[in-house]
């Protein structure tokens, strides 16, 4: 069997990493970070139903910018590289 370190005891309420926002913290040796500021959805995410069919180019850019910003967050706490 691997050799692991439990880092909570069991508690009944829970674990939580982090005391506030401020605090620093990651995961998988990257260098910690403060938790990632509010990512702003887009405003509207309805698609045309007319022709062509789609999204407006102001709607693709705030899904594009959305899904960086989630990107960017989860490389910074080190989810993914």
């Amino acid at each position: 069997m691997a050799s692991v370190e439990q880092v909570t005891y069991n508690s009944p309420d829970g674990a939580t990493m982090g005391q506030s926002a401020t605090e620093k913290v990651s995961v998988y040796g990257v260098t910690p970070v403060i938790q990632a500021s509010a990512i702003t959805g887009p405003v509207t995410t309805a698609s045309t139903t007319t022709t062509p069919y789609g999204f407006t180019s102001t709607q693709a850019d705030a899904i594009v910018s959305s899904v960086l910003a989630i990107i960017a967050a989860l490389k910074n706490f080190g989810i993914t590289a």
